[in-house]
């Protein structure tokens, strides 16, 4: 891969719940979603295919349900729905930045978006529709980072970008050690090695099985979602590199 700028043909970006709403805050605020449909808005009319997987915690999340006495299966499906209501925030907003879109799910929800059909998906990609992909993987016990790693091993992008709150991967929580150093590029093996929390376990073996690179960046840093769709070397790169890690400057 170039050192400077990789030409990606088709991403997936992974967006959490929490991108949709203020910090602290709870539900979907169209204000804080707008900024980042006007990124993909502008990287989509590059010719750019994309598309978006969302999570959902900013309502609901599983885990937490679990945790209070909701039954695990039921949690996570009640987390899934949150997805849902996301996407079609999401795809509201975009469509009001003027970007075509389409909204398909793992769950069946007809009255308001298409179920997830692999073929049908690639179709309005390459339309230069933006897909957004919400209810998970319809399946309770699997993560969001689980659906983006399996949408992304199907539809075959060449990339995952996760945005976080942060601006890459680093050797320590840069939150609570201030030694702490930023790779800009880091191999699976030494990911895994060195106990790097990119990806949730399934979703991080299912990219390295299928060779799939994770560019984590920080999706709160104005233009970043822009930058990191056309393939600006911002953030970390985890993928099959071969040699030590490469650190940021």
């Amino acid at each position: 891969m170039p050192a400077k700028t990789a030409r990606y043909r088709r991403v997936l970006l992974k967006l959490s719940g929490e991108a949709f709403c203020r910090e602290g805050e709870r539900g979907f605020d169209p204000d804080v979603a707008r900024p980042i449909a006007c990124e993909l808005r502008d990287a989509a009319r590059t010719g750019i295919q994309i598309a978006v997987v969302v999570g959902g915690g900013n309502f609901v999340r599983g885990a937490v349900l679990s945790e209070r006495g909701v039954g695990a299966a039921t949690a996570d499906y009640m987390g899934m729905l949150a997805t849902v209501v996301n996407a079609l925030g999401l795809q509201d907003v975009l469509e009001q930045a003027g970007t075509m879109t389409r909204v398909q799910t793992a769950l069946s929800v007809f009255s308001v978006a298409e179920p997830f059909i692999r073929r049908r998906c690639l179709r309005h990609l390459e339309k230069g529709r933006v897909v957004i992909l919400a209810a998970g993987t319809g399946n309770p016990h699997f993560t969001t980072d689980t659906a983006a790693a399996l949408r992304a091993a199907e539809i075959g992008a060449d990339v995952i970008l996760k945005a976080t709150k942060v601006d890459g991967v680093y050797t320590a929580d840069p939150r609570r050690d201030p030694r702490a150093a930023r790779f800009a590029r880091v191999s699976y093996q030494d990911a895994l090695d060195r106990r790097l929390r990119v990806m949730d376990a399934t979703a991080f073996t299912l990219c390295m099985e299928k060779r799939i690179p994770i560019r984590v960046f920080n999706l709160k840093r104005k233009g970043n979602i822009a930058r990191a769709v056309r393939g600006e070397p911002i953030g970390t790169l985890v993928g099959p590199f071969d040699g030590p890690p490469v650190m940021a400057s």
